[in-house]
């Protein structure tokens, strides 16, 4: 998530779960808050001056201040956590599924949830969300395809093909699935990056032509 010039990230794993504030230009970790072993963190959102964090298995979120990382709540919810975004009425949540969940970010209560899907049909495993212009944008794990999502019906509109962004020599360290994503709205930028990756990518999507029912394709 970008916001202010920064990026703010949830790192995960058992005993090496973190909440950070890191500086976009040079990747220097700004500020960190380190959650108690027993949790494996996911997805964060803001909403005003709160950071909302959820975790993977424990169906439990955490509510800090914006600034200090003081954490200042924690909540329950009925399904695993894997991402979270907000398009500044309600909070979006994934679990893993081919679900969106609709939540109310004062209460932290679910109003709603939509199937998301293609013309094939369901499309599961949505992890990691950004709301970005109208449309959330979502990567579907163990993939490098990101769906362009439009909430209110569930339908993806366009498939965002990354494939290829890591170069064979990036990979002489330990990589994982791609799993980032932030957008900066006042500049129009679009950032991705993964688990463990040595690069975060600024990139422009490039239609490349209608695909018979799925929307657009893009690179």
């Amino acid at each position: 998530m970008y916001q202010e010039g920064v990026l703010y990230e949830g790192t995960g794993q058992y005993g090496r779960s973190t909440l950070r504030r890191v500086e976009l230009e040079t990747g220097r970790v700004l500020q960190l808050y380190a959650l108690p072993p027993q949790y494996f963190g996911e997805g964060i959102t803001t909403w005003g001056q709160r950071i909302i964090q959820l975790t993977w298995k424990n169906r439990e979120g955490f509510v800090y201040d914006k600034t200090g990382f003081e954490l200042l709540d924690t909540f329950r919810y009925s399904t695993e956590g894997w991402g979270i975004t907000h398009d500044g009425t309600r909070l979006i949540m994934s679990d893993g599924t081919s679900t969106l969940h609709f939540w109310d970010p004062e209460t932290l209560e679910e109003i709603g949830q939509v199937q998301v899907h293609d013309d094939h049909g369901p499309v599961a495993r949505l992890n990691e969300l950004e709301y970005v212009q109208g449309k959330v944008y979502a990567n579907v794990w163990l993939t490098d395809r990101i769906a362009i999502i439009d909430p209110q019906t569930g339908q993806v509109t366009a498939w965002a093909d990354l494939a290829g962004l890591l170069k064979p020599e990036d990979y002489t360290r330990q990589v994982d699935v791609l799993n980032g994503i932030a957008y900066d709205a006042a500049e129009d930028r679009l950032f991705v990056t993964g688990k463990w990756w040595p690069k975060l990518f600024e990139i422009d999507l490039i239609t490349s032509g209608e695909q018979d029912g799925q929307g657009s394709d893009c690179r």
